[in-house]
């Protein structure tokens, strides 16, 4: 049996700017607009009005992350996601040097619009501490 890839699909509000937001907080690039356009904005202005912005995509320019694509839907998101993204934003590092990193991320990330939930300390040996945070559409999210 083969490998599957997989793809992580976020229904937003705002595709483009969801995938902004997460091309900053993971590295993430977004791909190639189709041929003959020299942006995704190009492509999206040839399109009819109701469909601009209705898909954006981000990747791992290594090649190694999976692809995120988000989908305008037109329902808001109500409770809470039953799957989250942890950020792995201090790996290798313990104790107070790794909420240390936590927290960097963690500012970095509210300027970039997130928002902060809360922290959990440590809790060895079952935790290592990690920050709860929300993305600009109020998907949740770990720092770790």
């Amino acid at each position: 049996m083969s490998v599957k890839q997989i793809q992580v699909t976020f229904d937003c509000a705002d595709p483009w700017r969801l995938s902004l937001f997460w091309n900053d907080a993971l590295g993430y690039v977004h791909p190639p607009p189709p041929p003959g356009n020299g942006s995704w904005q190009d492509f999206d202005a040839t399109l009819p009005e109701a469909q601009r912005n209705r898909a954006s995509a981000c990747v791992d320019p290594e090649g190694a992350g999976p692809r995120l694509f988000f989908q305008r839907v037109p329902e808001a998101k109500v409770t809470k996601n039953r799957v989250h993204l942890d950020v792995r934003a201090a790996p290798g590092l313990t104790g107070e040097e790794r909420m240390a990193a936590l927290e960097s991320e963690c500012r970095r990330l509210v300027a970039a619009g997130a928002t902060r939930v809360r922290r959990l300390e440590p809790d060895p040996p079952l935790s290592s501490g990690f920050i709860v945070m929300q993305d600009p559409e109020g998907n949740e999210f770990c720092l770790d």
